[in-house]
């Protein structure tokens, strides 16, 4: 691995470590102002909205900025704006609006370091499918890690010593990652695009993801399976209680679980790739999924239950290792930053649908009738998509992204790659 990629890795580590403390932190700092489910939701929905709202746009101002400059100055600007509700705290004038507010801005700044990031390690790892993964695989990994295990527990902790302190630990893990990632090495800027405007750019960067069925495929996967996971999500909690006794403290075990099978699975996806192909370890990663889904929903005890959500982690881990991976190889570097951007997006205007669908689906029949439903869509899902992103559809994707044995300038490997890549 190159040598940059260790100071890319720390920085991101860092970061959802602070990421982990906020998630944990900021809806316990909303309930201490209010009991109000609605109020509460809105600070929770903030944070989604930047990806509704500008996620095709914010991947067009990626494409045209410097990767690198976007990651730190990102991280910066969270770094200070998570100091004004730390402030706000200690004169006693922290308010619902102003976390909504925060939520919000943190939101964007996310969105463009993201979109930053998921462009810049493909150029920083020479688009190499092997170091991709394995460089997915770590990252993957330690976000797991730290947002999923350490991070939360830490800002129930911190919060106990004072209500600034889990804000005031965030903000300084922006601004450690920022320090980190302004002393990443530079990679060549993609070729500039004629000059159009941002709304063209970012048409042209969407209808890239439509008119290719491997990206396509990768891109429908998670927008159906957000709506399958967060209609499970929404009844998770009840359905644990109801249904498999379990109390508040096994339901934080039960969710440990899953995280823990998250980790195992970014841990194997490249051996799975190597094995079986990039595609057919597509198809059998969201096919255990599903599979997992389906023996939750008839789980007649919370152990088959663990278990069955620990596979599910672990899929789902393999899953955001190898997508990513794939697209990043595959993806002109002047087009990265619109189609991961459009990619997340579709996955995160899938998600409200799925809660809507978990609820409606619980009270008109039974607890258990949302998991059956998500496990049903995850399978059929998987069977639509699985010629999609065949290991044939893969293969001849990234033949087209090999650099041009042939002289040429960077503008006509671009043009090749697109060529091929929309003819696939």
């Amino acid at each position: 691995m190159p040598t940059g990629f260790g100071r890319l890795w720390t920085a991101q580590t860092v970061s959802s470590f602070g990421d982990g403390v906020t998630h944990a932190a900021l809806p316990l700092l909303a309930l201490a102002l209010t009991r109000d489910p609605m109020a509460l939701a809105v600070v929770t929905a903030a944070g989604t909205l930047p990806w509704l709202l500008f996620g095709v746009l914010g991947g067009a101002l990626v494409d045209r900025w410097d990767r690198r400059r976007t990651m730190w100055v990102a991280d910066t600007a969270r770094a200070v704006l998570l100091a004004i509700p730390a402030v706000a705290v200690v004169l006693d004038a922290l308010s619902i609006p102003l976390l909504a507010a925060v939520a919000f801005l943190l939101g964007v700044g996310g969105l463009f370091f993201d979109t930053a990031a998921t462009a810049y390690l493909p150029a920083l790892l020479d688009r190499e499918p092997a170091l991709l993964e394995r460089a997915n695989s770590r990252l993957r990994g330690a976000q797991t890690a730290m947002s999923g295990f350490a991070g939360p527990p830490a800002g129930s902790a911190l919060l106990a010593l004072g209500r600034a302190v889990p804000l005031f630990t965030d903000a300084l893990s922006f601004l450690c990652s920022a320090l980190l990632v302004r002393t990443l090495p530079a990679v060549p800027r993609p070729v500039p695009e004629a000059r159009e405007s941002l709304l063209r750019q970012a048409r042209a960067g969407a209808a890239y993801v439509f008119r290719d069925r491997v990206l396509l495929g990768l891109a429908l996967r998670p927008a159906v399976g957000n709506i399958a996971f967060v209609a499970v999500e929404t009844v998770l909690a009840l359905f644990a209680h109801e249904r498999l006794g379990i109390d508040t403290y096994g339901f934080g075990l039960l969710l440990t679980a899953e995280a823990a099978g998250g980790l195992l699975g970014a841990g194997i996806a490249s051996y799975l790739g190597r094995r079986l192909g990039t595609g057919t370890a597509l198809t059998c990663t969201a096919a255990v999924e599903g599979l997992a889904i389906l023996g939750l929903a008839s789980a007649p005890d919370p152990y088959v239950a663990g278990f069955s959500l620990a596979v599910c982690g672990a899929g789902m881990g393999a899953t955001m290792v190898l997508a990513p991976s794939l697209r990043q190889a595959i993806v002109p570097g002047h087009l990265m930053g619109r189609v991961a951007s459009t990619s997340r997006m579709l996955a995160m205007c899938a998600a409200p649908g799925g809660a809507v669908l978990g609820g409606w689906l619980a009270t008109a029949y039974d607890i258990r009738t949302p998991l059956y439903a998500a496990a049903v869509l995850l399978l059929t899902m998987t069977a639509v998509t699985a010629s999609m992103t065949s290991n044939r559809r893969v293969e001849a994707a990234l033949r087209a992204a090999a650099p041009p044995e042939s002289p040429g300038g960077p503008e006509d490997g671009d043009a090749a790659r697109e060529s091929v890549a929309g003819a696939v």
